[in-house]
């Protein structure tokens, strides 16, 4: 019997690099990494029913691996956002914003 890939291990490898380089974007991140994430489980819950029918796992866990460093990354992101709305208001940060995007002559 010839042994195949395990399914969707190229979607979770994308994926879950997808969610780190988006991590910064107010959590955006998040959403591809939690797909990639339950995608990874499935593949490596149908690798450990049959192992002898797939070729290797390692992708899988990489991908795995790399989704939860991006949902780390989307969760603290999202905290530092929250943390600074908390202490110096939503209104202070939309000011500083504002003087930034003068600052280097970026139009609104």
């Amino acid at each position: 019997m010839e042994q195949q890939k395990l399914p969707n291990e190229t979607a979770i490898i994308v994926l879950s690099i997808f969610g780190i380089v988006c991590c910064w974007c107010f959590g955006l991140g998040l959403i591809p990494s939690v797909i990639a994430l339950v995608l990874a489980i499935k593949a490596q819950k149908l690798y450990r029913e049959n192992p002898e029918l797939y070729v290797n796992s390692s992708t899988i866990k990489t991908g795995k691996i790399l989704a939860i460093i991006g949902i780390v990354l989307g969760l603290y992101s999202i905290g530092s956002v929250i943390y600074q709305i908390t202490t110096i208001g939503f209104d202070e940060m939309m000011e500083q914003s504002r003087e930034l995007m003068e600052q280097y002559g970026i139009e609104e």
